[in-house]
């Protein structure tokens, strides 16, 4: 058989492959341009207001605190292209790395595009174990007039683009801030500085 028999029996299969390749690659530039649409900015967290209306170790168990506090907690979506649902969010408040609240659940949120929420849970109730060295140093900064908190949220967040969902990321948000509070003055305390808030899905 020729040469040239050989390449014509040849063309059907090369075109074959050709319009293959050429088809996934105009799927991927495709789907890279969509994501480059489409591509959302994590939601952005800010504390701006907070109140301490208790932080009381007077129990039966040693070295356990009780403790009652709301925070304004103002949360920011950038996107302008996509929305974002929360669900199963807690929330508790650190200090010195260790919870002095017991996680309290929030209901499911949904947040429109290029918006901003706030929302102001309560947090506390009951007695959380504690070590003697953070009750301690509770008690001295409190006496100092100054205590530094932490509040934590874990959840999960998904984002809805145009007719685009994505899957549901596991979120953790920690906000550090400087309250001025002394015992026995209850009620809304001043933030010193800007409480920073950082994000992680």
């Amino acid at each position: 058989m020729s040469d040239d028999k050989k390449g014509r029996r040849a063309s059907p299969g090369r075109l074959l492959v050709t319009s293959l390749l050429l088809f996934l690659l105009l799927a991927g530039i495709t789907a890279l341009v969509l994501y480059l649409v489409y591509r959302p900015s994590k939601p952005r967290f800010t504390v701006s207001a907070a109140a301490i209306y208790d932080i009381s170790n007077a129990s039966s168990q040693a070295n356990a605190i009780s403790t009652s506090m709301q925070f304004t907690l103002v949360i920011r979506n950038p996107n302008d292209r996509a929305s974002v649902f929360y669900d199963r969010i807690s929330a508790y408040v650190s200090y010195r790395n260790q919870p002095i609240t017991p996680p309290a659940a929030l209901p499911p949120m949904f947040q429109e595009k290029d918006s901003t929420v706030a929302i102001s849970p309560v947090l506390g109730g009951g007695f959380v174990p504690i070590s003697g060295d953070v009750a301690a140093g509770l008690a001295t900064d409190q006496a100092y007039g100054v205590v530094g908190l932490r509040l934590v949220l874990l959840g999960r967040l998904r984002y809805k683009s145009g007719p685009f969902r994505s899957n549901w990321y596991g979120m953790y948000v920690r906000c550090d801030m400087l309250t001025g509070f002394r015992k026995g003055v209850t009620g809304p305390v001043p933030l010193l500085g800007e409480p920073e808030c950082k994000v992680d899905t």
